[in-house]
């Protein structure tokens, strides 16, 4: 049986009336860049994480690096975040101008250690990135007493959590902005490049409005130097579409997650993903930790079902990242993670056999490396 790691045809086929009204009303109107299909789903956006504010830009590391420069990080600063991410986290950090600081994750969740933040604070440090990494948040009430105690400002990287939970609030609404991805394959994705950024502050999403349109009030009224990461009329329109899905299909991933938990909780071998107590956790990957992760992936992918790593290398052992000079070892967790971690199969639309079949096959893989 061939299981693919995303289906991204299965969902568009189950609202292809849907998406296809959505697309045609675009090129009637002609409203390709921005527009009104743009504000529609900046409104219904923020409404969903509530927040008072969304503006809708080209892709999640748009919505960093907008959410940085906002709120004025620039050069000179440091910013805290964690190196087990995708590397947009600290892509934006470094062009606002200012440094990544990275402090190492917790051993459950693989989020942000709040434990470890004080230490990693220095008088140039101005913002602290916590990662909701694979669908689950970071611990943000520790967090954010210690961003208030020091008078640090707060961005959510939320660009893997849309719809997740931290005692009843949605990603995106505790900091002070929060970022999202919507890449294709998120829980939220549009047909392309998009992202948004989530606030309550009225001036903050002024401020983005008009950088990421060539720092326009107005056409050709530039009141500062911006740039153009306008989010397309077309992703807009898709999105608001798909939205009104996103609970059922967020469901539809934690049914999953307990299914593929009831059948590989036996196997001492295998860590599972762990589920933070007052956290909603939407599984935007399934990650387990597991020995010979090489092998397996390989054996998994000659029987047809197919996997994921996430990542591979963390940011400070990647070349891009080695002028801030830490060395191996420096994030044990991490490492171990990163070593390890194979991200079964996870979408919406996966069947109860496919998982069954997922967890049967890896049993049979972890049975033969004893």
């Amino acid at each position: 049986m061939k299981v693919p790691f995303l289906d991204l045809k299965t969902q568009y086929e189950s609202i292809q009336d849907e998406i296809d009204t959505a697309i045609a009303q675009v090129v009637e109107k002609t409203a390709f860049a921005g527009g009104p299909f743009v504000k529609k789903f900046e409104e219904e956006f923020a409404d969903y994480c509530g927040c008072k504010h969304a503006a809708g830009v080209n892709s999640g590391t748009s919505a960093l690096w907008l959410a940085l420069i906002g709120l004025g990080i620039g050069k000179g600063d440091e910013v805290i975040t964690v190196p087990n991410t995708f590397i947009a986290t600290a892509e934006a950090i470094s062009m606002s101008g200012a440094k990544p600081v990275f402090i190492d994750i917790d051993e459950q969740t693989y989020t942000m250690n709040p434990a470890l933040l004080e230490e990693a604070i220095t008088p140039r440090t101005k913002a602290i990135i916590p990662v909701h990494l694979y669908g689950q948040m970071a611990d943000m009430d520790q967090i954010m007493a210690i961003a208030s105690k020091h008078g640090l400002i707060v961005i959510e990287d939320a660009c893997q959590a849309h719809g997740a939970e931290y005692k009843g609030r949605r990603a995106g609404s505790i900091g002070d902005a929060g970022c999202f991805s919507f890449y294709p394959g998120k829980n939220l994705g549009a047909y392309g490049e998009a992202g948004a950024v989530v606030t309550n502050n009225l001036e903050l999403i002024e401020k983005i409005s008009m950088i990421k349109d060539h720092g326009q009030s107005k056409k050709y009224h530039h009141s500062m130097i911006g740039w153009n990461d306008r989010m397309d009329g077309i992703q807009g329109a898709v999105l608001s579409a798909k939205l009104k899905h996103l609970e059922s299909w967020n469901e539809a991933r934690r049914k999953n997650a307990a299914l593929y938990n009831s059948l590989l909780s036996d196997i001492d071998s295998i860590t599972l993903p762990y589920e933070a107590e007052h956290v909603r956790h939407v599984y935007h990957i399934y990650p387990v930790l597991v020995g010979e992760r090489d092998r397996i992936i390989k054996a998994l992918e000659d029987k047809q079902i197919y996997c994921g790593i996430h990542y591979p290398v963390p940011l400070h052992q990647t070349e891009a990242y080695k002028s801030l000079s830490y060395e191996s070892g420096c994030f044990s967790i991490t490492e171990r993670v990163a070593a390890k971690l194979l991200s079964l199969p996870m979408f919406p639309e996966l069947t109860d056999l496919q998982i069954k079949h997922v967890a049967a096959t890896l049993k049979e893989l972890i049975d033969v490396s004893k």
